[in-house]
């Protein structure tokens, strides 16, 4: 890992160092809410805090481990434990639901009047306009850093904002109305939303371990090749790509023509790594197998002059993901090149 990606790497755990102790205090926060006023939709609040502090906490260790360098033991590197913390945090996020449904559910039944809940109100929105700034903050520097990790615990700070939204709706009409209900109602609302959240985040994660494929992420990868095209690259295909934490690995083929010295194929290849080098800011890993160009690829071969060509160059392909992850080489492949005539 570079000097950048070093520096990718700092920030987040910095961030997620902060985010830690900021959701502490916002459970803090919210807990005295429901101290002094008993509100179920403000312990459904306060137990999603929880895991927002216990998810950031493992979080905060995962990228710690996920910075250390690939060694013998673990030569892609440790960034797939970011996967296992998001899949955890998920998991943790699904069991609070249980909690806030038993009291949501209890206060629907034996409704229980609510004291101060003006000052709960007021606690609430202030917890929320905390978790706000710190759920931007989060994605941006996930965002920028390019770690999954951070983005989506940011992700889920910003959900216990969008909830605490709900649950200060909810709590304003029984302030109005005094009609108790709708206290247990509002959590339970809340403990759908919570395990909906959850459900995604596991998702993600389970992607993410088994090497899901990543649209995204090629996609990104054709419009870099794409825009840094040669006609000395006469074709790409077979390309392949995943993330481990905040790394990117990624393998194709790249064909040139037949009669390359070899000194000049790897000059091709250490061209490319550099341009995905810069563009992932030091944190890819990139694989290219070189083929030599054969009869077939003539049609696609944008090369004025050589030696060996036998048909004239009649296809114009973009390099876009549905031509460059095909198992076969795309300029032999009829139904490639149907789709990618421009």
């Amino acid at each position: 890992m570079n000097s950048a990606g070093q520096d990718s790497a700092r920030s987040g755990i910095l961030i997620m160092a902060a985010a830690v102790c900021i959701g502490f205090g916002v459970m803090a926060l919210k807990f005295y809410g429901y101290w002094i006023t008993g509100s179920s939709a403000i312990l459904s609040d306060a137990l999603e805090s929880i895991i927002n502090v216990v998810a950031g906490a493992f979080a905060f260790g995962s990228l710690i481990l996920s910075a250390k360098p690939p060694d013998e033991s673990h030569p892609y590197g440790h960034g797939k434990i970011e996967f296992f913390s998001a899949g955890f945090e998920g998991a943790l996020i699904i069991l609070s639901a249980v909690g806030i449904f038993v009291e949501g559910l209890r206060q629907i039944m034996s409704p229980q009047p609510l004291p101060q809940l003006h000052l709960g109100l007021f606690i609430l929105l202030a917890a929320s306009l905390v978790n706000l700034g710190l759920g931007i903050v989060l994605i941006r520097v996930g965002r920028r850093t390019r770690s999954l990790l951070v983005e989506a615990d940011g992700r889920h700070v910003l959900s216990d904002v969008y909830t605490s939204a709900g649950v200060f709706i909810g709590l304003a009409l029984v302030y109005l109305t005094s009609y108790y209900r709708i206290d247990g109602l509002v959590a339970c609302i809340v403990g759908v939303s919570i395990v909906i959240m959850g459900v995604k985040i596991v998702r993600q994660a389970f992607g993410g371990l088994m090497d899901a494929s990543d649209p995204e992420l090629l996609t990104e990868i054709c419009d870099v090749l794409e825009r840094h095209r040669k006609d000395t690259w006469i074709d790409v295909h077979r390309l392949r790509a995943w993330r481990s934490g905040k790394l990117v690995h990624a393998d194709f083929h790249l064909i040139l023509p037949r009669e390359t010295p070899l000194e000049d194929g790897h000059n091709e290849v250490k061209e490319l790594e550099n341009i995905f080098d810069r563009h992932f800011q030091g944190l890819a890993e990139i694989l290219i197998h070189l083929d030599p160009c054969t009869d077939p690829e003539c049609p696609v071969c944008r090369q004025q002059s050589c030696d060996q060509r036998k048909e004239e160059n009649v296809v114009h392909r973009r390099w876009h993901r549905d031509v460059l992850t095909c198992d076969l080489d795309p300029a032999q492949n009829s139904t490639a090149n149907s789709r990618s005539l421009i």
